[in-house]
């Protein structure tokens, strides 16, 4: 269990293909403090750590995660948005992320606001149900309140603090982020189809 707010970044060192697996190595700041089989998030995906050293670790990831999540684009050199796993005496301060991502979501647009940014996203209208105005979402691991919310899209509103202390501010138009949305939203939908 996460709570969006990112702890660090950290940068993607090497890629290996294991059958249908990828190896990746990240180097990040987090890694020294790190050990195999804790959970950690990267962009927003609960990844196993495998190794680790003074300087990097290294996840697997398997098909269902490539399929559901934007790291088939990943290559060496790509920044990704680190959080360890949530302790029960923490506060919360984001909302309950499960690093279970559902699916991307594409960049359309990027409005520079001075100081601040608002990013609009793309999704897929069988989406559309998790997705409500002012409510919850995940983004690439960043806990963030949408707005202008459509049948297919979103907002959300970048403070100075997040551009700088994540990975959003390497995102350009047409990127893919991973998603995930609200977990209250994904039970309640689940209650009312079954109950029809």
């Amino acid at each position: 269990m996460f709570t969006g707010i990112i702890e660090t970044i950290g940068i993607v060192d090497s890629i290996s293909k294991r059958g249908n697996n990828l190896d990746i190595t990240i180097v990040s700041s987090i890694s020294k403090d790190l050990q195999p089989d804790k959970s950690v998030s990267h962009n927003g995906v609960c990844l196993t750590i495998t190794k680790s050293n003074k300087t990097s670790h290294s996840v697997t990831l398997v098909n269902e995660t490539l399929n559901k999540s934007n790291f088939l684009t990943i290559k060496k050199g790509s920044i990704i948005n680190l959080e360890r796993s949530l302790l029960v005496t923490d506060r919360m301060d984001g909302h309950f992320v499960q690093g279970h991502v559902d699916d991307v979501a594409r960049c359309i647009e990027i409005i520079d606001n001075k100081k601040s940014w608002n990013f609009v996203f793309e999704i897929s209208q069988s989406f559309s149900n998790f997705i409500v105005e002012k409510g919850s979402v995940c983004i690439n691991g960043i806990s963030l309140t949408c707005f202008g919310v459509t049948n297919d899209r979103f907002s959300v509103a970048i403070i100075p603090h997040t551009y700088n202390k994540t990975n959003i501010k390497y995102i350009k138009i047409n990127d893919l982020v991973n998603v995930e949305f609200d977990v209250v939203g994904k039970y309640l939908q689940k209650i009312i189809k079954n109950n029809i």
